[in-house]
């Protein structure tokens, strides 16, 4: 069948809207129906060339969607046409032996690994152009790469099964395609990574989508102070409504902090992205202190850390996607949107269509938006 989706072709290029040809899902795949596709940092970087998983063009951009089933493979028996799910980023086998010690997001399944590609477990995609450029196939051209195995800037999304999470058919699917990667890393962060307790301090650099998560997963985690840190004052006035208690424009940090919380914060997470950051936060941090790497460098940049940070106990994290495992964290996020205590609907910034994309991303990348909704009829 055809479809319209938003192909990037070449490297810092706008992303084109055309006809793509999709498959019908094979053994164990689903063919979703994208209801919205939220605009992460990780989409535009990977426009300009900054991602290590895209490796290969042209590729279809989006990982954070929700939508409705629209068609099964042979085998699939956790979802039926017309089941309402989200869908995760990681689909762990739950057998390996990472699985097995509860590190699901080091999950070695081989069709995982593949999707990491864009790939299908038999090495393929279900994707071609469907303007007859490229080459032969179904639809006539060149193979599509689905980022990270989803490409959800498109109308249809062919997924593995264990990449749907069911959800209630009342909600509102593009709230919560926001939590399929930007809100699932954030809190992610804050209760599988940090583990944060009750009553701990906590600094949040960085109030873009992912850092706004924290601030609200360090707020249901019980912590008393929960700093915001960024450069636009719009931001860190949304902070302040999602739950800081203080918040600083991040220029002199380590000051700052300290005059909030002598001695240092318990916890401190880096949703920036940048290489400066992760020593800064760390040092704002009290002896025995966590410092967490929410947002991800560039590849090709080192990180300096002076060793009398490490020396004084502090620890310094990374993390994937929140290290989450889907099948219990995104429920779990689903039922604190229910009881009003995680506000997906002030997360979501404008809603725009597919041909309205491009410039969505722009505004993105400006920092305009905290996140920005694609939404499909």
């Amino acid at each position: 069948m055809r479809m319209r989706a938003a192909v990037l072709r070449e490297y810092g290029a706008p992303l084109e809207v055309t006809d793509v040809h999709v498959a019908e899902p094979a053994y164990a795949e689903v063919r979703v129906r994208v209801a919205a596709s939220g605009i992460c940092g990780s989409d535009v970087r990977a426009m300009a060339g900054g991602s290590a998983t895209v490796r290969s063009l042209p590729c279809i951009l989006g990982h954070e969607a929700a939508g409705v089933v629209d068609a099964v493979g042979p085998g699939v028996t956790a979802v039926a046409p017309g089941d309402h799910v989200i869908i995760a980023m990681n689909g762990p086998c739950g057998l390996c032996r990472n699985c097995g010690r509860g590190r699901p997001q080091l999950c070695t399944d081989p069709s995982r690994l593949a999707a990491i590609d864009g790939l299908t477990a038999d090495g393929g995609t279900r994707l071609r152009l469907a303007d007859g450029a490229g080459g032969p196939g179904p639809g006539g051209g060149a193979e599509v790469r689905p980022y990270i195995g989803i490409g959800a800037f498109a109308e249809y999304a062919v997924v593995r099964e264990r990449m749907c999470v069911p959800v209630a058919r009342d909600l509102p699917l593009d709230l919560l395609a926001l939590t399929a990667c930007g809100v699932v890393t954030g809190v992610g962060a804050v209760f599988n990574t940090a583990r944060v307790e009750p009553g701990s301090s906590v600094l949040v650099v960085g109030c873009g989508g992912v850092g706004l998560s924290v601030i609200q997963g360090a707020a249901v985690a019980g912590a008393t102070e929960i700093i915001a840190a960024d450069l636009l004052e719009a931001k860190l006035t949304l902070a302040k409504e999602l739950g800081a208690t203080h918040t600083i424009v991040a220029d002199d940090l380590t000051r700052r902090v300290a005059d909030l919380v002598p001695g240092g914060v318990d916890y401190a997470f880096d949703a920036t992205g940048s290489t400066a950051v992760p020593a800064r936060a760390l040092a704002a941090t009290c002896p025995g202190g966590t410092a967490v790497m929410v947002g991800i460098p560039p590849l090709d940049r080192m990180i300096g850390i002076p060793p009398d940070l490490l020396s004084g106990h502090r620890r310094l994290m990374g993390t994937q996607g929140g290290d989450a495992m889907p099948d219990r964290d995104l429920p779990r996020l689903v039922d604190l949107y229910r009881a009003g205590r995680l506000d997906l609907e002030r997360m979501a910034g404008e809603r725009v269509t597919l041909d309205g994309l491009d410039d969505a991303v722009g505004r993105v990348r400006a920092g305009a938006a905290a996140r920005s909704l694609v939404l499909f009829a």
